[in-house]
């Protein structure tokens, strides 16, 4: 679903490009936006040229969705509020299929040929990592939505990030384990570049988190059917299972567990915070858990503070332009786009692709959906552990796990 009446399409093979434009002040205009900087839909200033490089089809597309729909949005609200600096925003979208070396020919093309400030993208740790041979090249700077710590820990000055890391996810994740009395636990992760980095992560910190690993498995993105792997732990008797992936797997592991008749708790990481593995594991889903922000449940913010009332909002909309609440993707994309934006409105003279990654690592205290975001010049996430809460379905629907 896009923004009412205002997003224009243009097709490369399978590769899509979306102009968001909106004229000031009123409705979104529909057109193709071509050409270098020099665009413009209503008003005497030339429009920012944003890119995004998202999972439309392929394995994330789950994720990439509902990214660019929160991108939308936000392009739609911020433009039709004048933009920034008088200047409209447009943003370009590219699908990467889910695949690294498409991904690496999508930043080219948003570089080369539509000559954006920065690029936003992409939703999965392995197809980020690939584009930084392109970031490097021109100089301009990507805000990812990927989690794997290597996005960040692998330090790039071009490079910043939205969500939680591994590095701090899976710590907080270990403990919640140990606090619940599961201190022996199956490791199911699969062979993303997400899925190894979080299964690396797991490895070396369960020892000092009192968590005991007693069985390994791995799975391939795309895998429908994993009782073999579910065999094998299920002899290990472990007290809980913790699967590290966020592609639709994680439903199918619950449904095998179901039919393999396992009651072991099932636990896995933010990337299946979103419905599409509710409706997909359907019952087997009751009971699993998770670590994330608090997006899918804002009051754990507080009723009376500034990132509820962020959330809120942005729940609120989200949910009225397309029909259904926001996932924790989508808030990740908000958080991008917002890092970008606020950015732009803070570059003092021209506004270059240098001169907006050199405002974007002065963020300091921007509220997000994620959390509260603060850059340096030696951390790139800007996110703490005090941000994460433990969630759990419950009657098909995401709940506090106290």
């Amino acid at each position: 679903m896009g923004v009412s009446g205002g997003s224009a399409l243009k097709m490369r093979g399978r590769l899509l490009t979306v102009v968001v434009v909106l004229a000031l002040g009123s409705a979104l205009v529909a057109g193709c936006a071509q050409g270098k900087r020099g665009a413009s839909d209503g008003t005497s200033a030339k429009p920012y040229r944003i890119g995004a490089v998202l999972s439309l089809t392929g394995t994330y597309a789950g994720l990439g969705t509902p990214e660019q729909n929160a991108i939308k949005l936000e392009a739609a609200r911020i433009n039709a509020a004048g933009g920034i600096n008088g200047r409209l925003i447009e943003v370009f979208y590219e699908d990467d299929g889910t695949d690294p070396a498409k991904a690496v020919a999508a930043a080219a093309r948003l570089i080369e040929q539509e000559d954006v400030l920065a690029i936003i993208g992409a939703t999965g740790t392995g197809q980020t990592m690939a584009i930084r041979s392109e970031i490097a090249r021109a100089g301009v700077p990507q805000v990812s939505m990927a989690g794997g710590s290597v996005v960040t820990d692998d330090f790039d000055p071009l490079v910043f990030q939205t969500p939680w890391p591994n590095r701090i996810v899976v710590p907080f994740t270990l403990k919640a384990l140990k606090a619940r009395g599961l201190t022996k636990i199956a490791l199911i992760s699969d062979t993303s570049g997400y899925g190894t980095d979080g299964h690396d992560i797991i490895v070396k910190e369960a020892a000092a988190a009192g968590i005991e690993v007693v069985a390994e498995q791995t799975l391939n993105p795309g895998d429908t059917d994993m009782t073999a792997q579910l065999t094998k732990i299920k002899g290990a008797a472990p007290d809980a299972i913790l699967m590290w992936n966020a592609g639709k797997e994680a439903a199918i592991v619950a449904k095998n567990m179901q039919q393999l008749g396992m009651k072991t708790p099932l636990v896995g990481s933010p990337g299946n915070g979103r419905k599409e593995f509710i409706e997909g594991a359907g019952a087997a889903a009751e009971g699993f858990r998770f670590a994330a922000g608090k997006v899918l449940v804002p009051a754990a913010y507080g009723t009376d503070s500034e990132p509820y009332k962020v959330a809120n909002d942005f729940i609120t909309r989200y949910t009225k332009a397309y029909g259904t609440p926001p996932d924790i993707f989508a808030g990740h994309a908000y958080d991008a786009f917002l890092v970008v934006v606020d950015a732009l409105g803070r570059v003092e003279g021209d506004v270059t692709p240098g001169s907006l990654r050199d405002a974007i690592e002065k963020t300091s205290g921007l509220v997000g959906i994620g959390g509260t975001f603060s850059y340096s010049a030696t951390d790139h996430n800007g996110l703490t552990m005090e941000e994460l809460v433990l969630y759990r379905v419950a009657d098909k629907t995401w709940v506090l796990d106290q």
